[in-house]
C-alpha cells in the first residue's frame, strides 16, 4: 500500500521526456548501423589493412639446402633441422633460476641473455640462432612464457679441414659464402615457400588464410672430388709441411681423361662448423687463390715448345758449360758444370742454362702464344671462385734476360691449379683439356698444343727427371711408372728474392706410357734445410700417385719394385 500510494506514481511524467529516451535510443543505433556501415562498407579496406598490418603474418617456409656430394655419392655437406630461439621480450615471464637454467642450455652467460632481453626491441629479438635439435627440445620443456622457436637448417660437412677449401661453408642465414656453397648458391639453396596466418598478441599461430606455397628444395650437387683421395692427399701434404717445418702446401689431383679434380687440398686448414678464430691463413685456398714463379716445372714446357716448333729434337746436343751464362749483364747459373747435354738431359738434370739456350732458338711471341694456349696468364676457366689469372706479360715488352728466365719459370707466376692444368698437354697426347669441379663421365674434347709424338718425347723425359740420375728420383712409385718435374724457387720479398725462403714443387703423372692422373704438389717455405723440390715435394707426390692409381683401379705398368740409392743431384733455380 505504501508503494502504491507514493506520490512519485502520481506524478505525471511530461511526454517530451520519453521522446528523448527514444530519440537518444534510436539515435545511438543509428550511429553503430553508420559506423557499422562505414567499417564494413566505405572504409573496408582501411581497416582490413590494419587488421592484416596487427594480425595478418605471411610465415617463410625454409627450403631444406641441397647436399654437396663427392663422384661415388658421399656427404660432403648436408643440412640438419637446427630450431633458432628468439623472444618477445615484453611477455617474458621467467624467474632468475628458469633464466639460469636457459643460459645453460644455449651455452651463453646469464649476463648476455639478460642484456638480449632488454632489448630496445620490446616485440622481437633472437636469442640464439641454429641450436641443435635435442638442446631445443629442452628448451621447450621449460614451458618459458615469451620464449619462442622458429625451424632452421644448420649445414654439416662430414669431410672436416679435409674438405674445407673445396666444399666451402654458409653463414647463419644458409648463404655460401665460400668454395662449392658459394659457387653453387642458387642451385643449392632452392627456393622458401610460405604460408599466409593470423597470429595472436602472442604471436601464436590461430588461423591461416590463403593457400600455402611449399618450398621448392634445393638441388644436390655432385662434384667431381673423391672423398677417399683428397682424405688420403690432405693427410700426406699435412705430415710434409709439418716434416718440413714449412709454413704451407697445396696438392692438386687431375684425371687425365676427364679434366675431373680428383682432389685439391690445403694446409693449413679448417672446420667448417668452427670458425670462431678462423684465419686469413687457414682459409686461402692457396692451391687457386695464391701465385708463384714456379721454376724448373716450367722447362718441359719450354723443351714441348721448341720441338713443336722444330727447332731441337731430343738428342739435339746443348752446351751448358761451364756451368753459367751471362746475359744483360746478369749471370745465370747452374748447380753443376753438366758439360754438353741432350735436350733429354737438359730436363733430367734440370740445366738453367740449357732452357734458357732452348728458349733462345724460338721469338718472344712464339713463346707467348704457347703459354696462352696452356691457359697462363689467364682465368682458369673452373665452376670456382677466387680463382686468379697469374702474370705473363706481352711478349712485346720481353727483353732477352726476360725470355731466358722464363725458359725456367722466373718473371712470370701461375698458381699451382694452373701449372696442373697446363701438363695435361703432355699428359694427353699434346691436348689441353679443360678441367672441371663436377663428376663427368665422359672424356674431355681437348684443343690441340702439342703433337701427339712431342708430347710423348717430353713424358720420356719427364721420366728420366724422376727416376735416378735426375732430380726427383723420390717420385717413384711401387708398380707405376711415374714422370714428373721438380722445381725450386726463391721467394720474392718486395722487388728482388729472399736469399733463404723458397717454394718447392714437384708435378707430373702416371703411368708414363698412358697416364691417368696428374699431381702437382707445392711446398712454400720449408725450413729444415730440405728445400728441394725433389726432396720437400717428390715424396708426397710418390704417395698419391700410388694410392690414388690403387684407388681408381689402374693396372700396375711395372712389375719390379724399384730399389733407389741415390745422392739427390741439386736441381737448378
Amino acid at each position: 500500500m505504501l508503494y502504491s500510494s507514493s506520490p512519485l506514481l502520481a506524478s505525471k511524467t511530461p511526454v517530451w521526456r520519453s521522446k528523448l529516451i527514444v530519440a537518444g535510443i534510436a539515435l545511438a543505433f543509428a550511429g553503430l548501423a553508420g559506423r557499422a556501415a562505414y567499417v564494413q562498407v566505405i572504409g573496408n579496406d582501411f581497416f582490413q589493412r590494419q587488421g592484416q598490418v596487427r594480425f595478418a603474418r605471411t610465415l617463410e617456409l625454409p627450403a631444406n639446402r641441397g647436399r654437396i656430394l663427392d663422384r661415388n655419392g658421399l656427404l660432403l655437406a648436408t643440412s640438419v633441422v637446427a630450431p633458432s630461439i628468439w623472444a618477445i621480450p615484453e611477455d617474458v615471464d621467467a624467474n632468475r633460476s628458469q633464466l639460469g637454467e636457459l643460459a645453460r642450455l644455449l651455452e651463453m652467460p646469464l649476463a648476455e641473455l639478460n642484456k638480449k632481453l632488454a632489448d630496445e626491441d620490446k616485440t622481437f629479438v633472437w636469442i640464439k640462432r641454429q641450436v641443435d635439435e635435442p638442446i631445443a627440445q629442452k628448451i621447450h620443456a621449460l614451458g618459458l612464457k615469451g620464449i619462442y622457436q622458429r625451424k632452421e637448417y644448420k649445414r654439416q660437412y662430414p669431410e672436416g679441414e679435409t674438405a674445407a677449401h673445396v666444399v666451402g661453408f654458409t653463414n647463419v642465414e644458409d648463404r655460401g659464402q665460400e668454395g662449392i656453397e658459394l659457387a653453387f648458391n642458387k642451385e643449392l639453396a632452392g627456393k622458401p615457400g610460405s604460408r599466409k596466418v593470423i597470429k595472436d598478441r602472442l604471436g601464436r599461430v590461430v588461423e591461416d588464410v590463403g593457400e600455402q606455397v611449399p618450398p621448392l628444395e634445393g638441388k644436390d650437387i655432385q662434384l667431381s672430388l673423391d672423398s677417399k683421395v683428397q682424405f688420403f692427399a690432405y693427410q700426406k701434404l699435412r705430415d710434409a709441411v709439418i716434416a718440413r717445418k714449412a709454413k704451407a702446401g697445396s696438392v692438386v689431383v687431375l684425371d687425365t681423361i676427364t679434366g675431373e679434380v680428383l682432389a685439391l687440398a690445403n694446409y693449413p686448414s679448417y672446420v667448417p662448423n668452427k670458425r670462431q678464430n678462423l684465419t686469413g691463413e687457414q682459409l686461402r685456398n692457396r692451391a687457386i687463390t695464391d701465385t708463384f714463379e714456379p721454376g724448373s716445372t716450367m722447362k718441359p714446357i719450354t723443351v714441348a715448345m721448341a720441338l713443336e716448333a722444330g727447332r731441337v729434337k731430343p738428342q739435339t746436343l746443348i752446351e751448358t758449360g761451364p756451368g753459367r751464362f751471362s746475359l744483360g749483364g746478369f749471370t745465370i747459373s747452374d748447380t753443376h758444370n753438366y758439360g754438353t747435354l741432350t735436350v733429354e738431359g737438359v730436363i733430367q738434370k734440370s740445366s738453367n742454362v740449357g732452357a734458357l739456350k732452348i728458349a733462345q732458338k724460338m721469338s718472344p711471341h712464339e713463346m707467348w702464344d704457347t703459354y696462352t694456349a696452356l691457359g697462363y696468364g689467364q682465368k682458369p676457366q673452373i665452376q670456382f671462385p677466387g680463382a686468379v689469372t697469374g702474370r705473363l706479360r706481352p711478349w712485346k715488352t720481353w727483353r732477352p734476360v726476360e725470355q731466358a728466365t722464363m725458359s725456367y719459370g722466373y718473371g712470370l707466376s701461375a698458381s699451382l691449379f694452373q701449372m696442373a692444368h697446363s701438363y695435361t698437354a703432355l699428359a694427353h697426347d699434346g691436348q689441353i683439356i679443360p678441367v672441371t669441379m663436377l663428376k663427368s663421365s665422359e672424356p674431355a674434347a681437348g684443343v690441340k698444343v702439342f703433337s701427339a709424338d712431342n708430347a710423348r718425347a717430353v713424358r720420356k723425359m719427364l721420366q728420366m727427371a724422376a727416376a735416378p740420375g735426375g732430380t726427383g728420383p723420390l717420385a717413384q712409385t711401387v708398380g707405376y711408372s711415374v714422370g714428373g718435374k721438380s722445381g725450386t724457387a726463391h721467394k720474392q720479398v718486395g722487388k728482388g728474392y729472399a736469399s733463404n725462403k723458397y717454394r718447392a714443387w714437384f708435378t707430373g703423372m702416371a703411368p708414363i706410357e698412358n697416364p691417368r692422373i696428374i699431381v702437382a704438389v707445392m711446398i712454400d717455405e720449408p725450413s729444415d734445410g730440405k728445400y728441394f723440390g725433389g726432396v720437400a715435394a717428390a715424396p708426397v707426390f710418390s704417395e698419391v700417385v700410388q694410392q690414388t692409381l690403387r684407388m681408381m683401379g689402374v693396372q700396375p705398368d711395372m712389375r719390379v719394385k724399384p730399389q733407389i740409392v741415390y745422392t739427390p743431384v741439386e736441381e737448378s733455380f
